[in-house]
Formats: structure tokens, C-alpha cells, sequence
């Protein structure tokens, strides 16, 4: 088992001064995961980030993912949206055991999907978001030990795999747009490659 060895995906990587720790800062459509004592930090608006660990060896990790809004029920009903989050959730899970995790001794926690970004709430974005985290873990039999999901405010969440301890801060006097501008980024650029073509992201 290489504990030292992390895979990444474009994660800004910094020491955090009040935590006294090294951390990766994930943005949306990034996971990363370590079997080093670190700290894994995200905000969340109406993206979802899923913290799972192997409660045994400490091996964990964080996403951060929205689900594409499908275009028309057709492509809803053939799964079409819901691949991005399998994607998400599967490269997660295995990189967590191929560093040496156990699915049996797997638990999550997860967080998101609140209602903040306006132009999305007819479709609930948020709420698909939550729907699909939590149906995926049951199917795949890790249990969530805790969540905060849905309500209204963005969220920052801090995760130390090593222990499983999160810290959520609601944000509840967000001054500026950077979360709805960078969530609505993150969808635009999932609707343009999901009209693209068909991707294999297998």
C-alpha cells in the first residue's frame, strides 16, 4: 500500500495556516484523494461533494460534481445526466481503493445542493444533485455516518480524511457571486460537451 501516492485532479494545493495542516482547495468537477494527514476544502452551492473514507485506514478522498441539467426528458430517462455523477463517485471510490481501501469498511458523508443559484430553479438542480448522491451510495452499499443537504445557503466544508472530521460553515452573507459564477460555469461547460457528442468517460 503507497499511502504517500495522491491522485489529483487539478486541485490548488496550500498550508493552512489556522489548521496547521497541508490541504488541497477542490473546485467543481475536482477530486482528490491521500492517505496523508491533510485537510480537503470546498465551497458548495448547489454542487454536491461527497467525503468518503476508509474508516480502517484512514485512505479518503472528496469530489465535487453537479449533474448536467438534461435537455429534454428523453435524455434524462436514458441516464444521460446521471453519468457525470457515476463518473464522478466511481473515480473517487476507486482511487481510494486502489491506494488500499476496503469497500467494506467505506463510509461517507455528504454535502450540498442548496438552492442558490436562481436560473436553475425550475429544474432544482440542487435537489436532482442530492437524489442521485444519495441513491448511489445505497446501491453501492456505503453508508452516509452524516450529511447536510439541500436548504438555501452555499456552504465551505473541510474534511480530514485521516479521522472523518468535517467542519461545515454556512454562508450566510455571501458578498460577492464568485460561487453562482463558478457553478455556472462548471454547468455550461457540462452542457456543451454533453451536446458535443457522446463522451466515454470510461
Amino acid at each position: 500500500m503507497s499511502k504517500g501516492y495522491e491522485e489529483v485532479l487539478a486541485p490548488t494545493l496550500y498550508f493552512d495556516k489556522s489548521f496547521d495542516i497541508d490541504a488541497a482547495k477542490l473546485l467543481p468537477g475536482e477530486y482528490y484523494v491521500t492517505g496523508r494527514n491533510m485537510l480537503l476544502v470546498t465551497v458548495l452551492g448547489s454542487c454536491v461533494a461527497a467525503c468518503i473514507r476508509d474508516r480502517r485506514t484512514g485512505i479518503g478522498g472528496m469530489n465535487h460534481f453537479m449533474l448536467p441539467e438534461a435537455a429534454d426528458e428523453a435524455t434524462a430517462m436514458a441516464g444521460l445526466a446521471t453519468r457525470y455523477g457515476t463518473y464522478a463517485m466511481e473515480m473517487l471510490i476507486n482511487q481510494i481503493m486502489k491506494m488500499g481501501g476496503s469497500k467494506s469498511s467505506l463510509e461517507a458523508k455528504v454535502f450540498g445542493g442548496g438552492n442558490v443559484l436562481r436560473g436553475f430553479t425550475v429544474s432544482n438542480i440542487g435537489q436532482k444533485n442530492v437524489d442521485f448522491v444519495r441513491s448511489f451510495l445505497d446501491l453501492e452499499r456505503i453508508p452516509v455516518v452524516s450529511e447536510d443537504l439541500l436548504d438555501i445557503f452555499p456552504r465551505k466544508v473541510y474534511f480530514f480524511p485521516q479521522t472523518g472530521r468535517v467542519l461545515v460553515k454556512k454562508l450566510k452573507a455571501v458578498h460577492n457571486n464568485t460561487i453562482v459564477e463558478r457553478e455556472k460555469d462548471y454547468s455550461s461547460r457540462l452542457q456543451y460537451a454533453k451536446q458535443g457528442g457522446d463522451i466515454d468517460l470510461f
